[in-house]
């Protein structure tokens, strides 16, 4: 039974320039997910983001593709959406406590990553949670992804007159131009 609890939830962000969001999905429940992508897909639309869509088989893979783009592709910020639903083995265990640790690394990379893999006890709890005209968890993760990306952006413009900064040149060994000559 979900809560009847009420939440604070910040105001999304608004940005100079559209940030790029990819939602990372994990269809194996494909309504649950469709719906976590339609909350999302709306969410970073009220924001003015551009997003791309890619599904993976399941939720251990979503951390995977993740620090894959965030390597190779351009884009500010993820949006990690899945389902795991509690069955009769400790794999429920595994693959809750991996994909989080997996996004929660990726984070502390400076990664933004917005966390929407729903794991659940039962197939109603999903429902309810995924489902944009209720709890909405989709949209939540996508929010969060966008509010990473905008302190990113704030943080970027910013600079300190403390710490390191590299020299304009520097010499590993030998002579300043590379050489090893005397």
């Amino acid at each position: 039974m979900a809560s009847s609890e009420t939440h604070h939830i910040l105001d999304l962000p608004e940005f100079d320039g559209a940030p790029r969001l990819l939602i990372v999905v994990a269809p194996y429940y494909k309504d649950i997910a469709d719906n976590l992508v339609a909350g999302a897909r709306a969410t970073a639309e009220k924001a003015g983001a551009y997003v791309d869509l890619i599904e993976v088989p399941g939720a251990l893979e979503i951390p995977t593709a993740i620090a894959m783009a965030a390597r190779m592709a351009d884009y500010d910020g993820f949006v990690a959406l899945g389902c795991v639903i509690r069955g009769e083995t400790t794999h429920y265990d595994t693959v809750c406590n991996d994909s989080s640790r997996g996004l929660t690394l990726l984070g502390l990379e400076g990664i933004c990553v917005g966390n929407g893999i729903l794991t659940v006890e039962n197939y109603d709890q999903a429902a309810v949670r995924a489902d944009p005209e209720d709890q909405n968890k989709g949209g939540g993760a996508a929010a969060a992804a966008l509010h990473l990306i905008s302190l990113s952006r704030k943080w970027a413009r910013r600079t300190k007159g403390i710490g390191f900064k590299p020299a304009e040149s520097f010499r590993i060994a030998g002579k300043p131009d590379g050489s090893n000559q005397a």
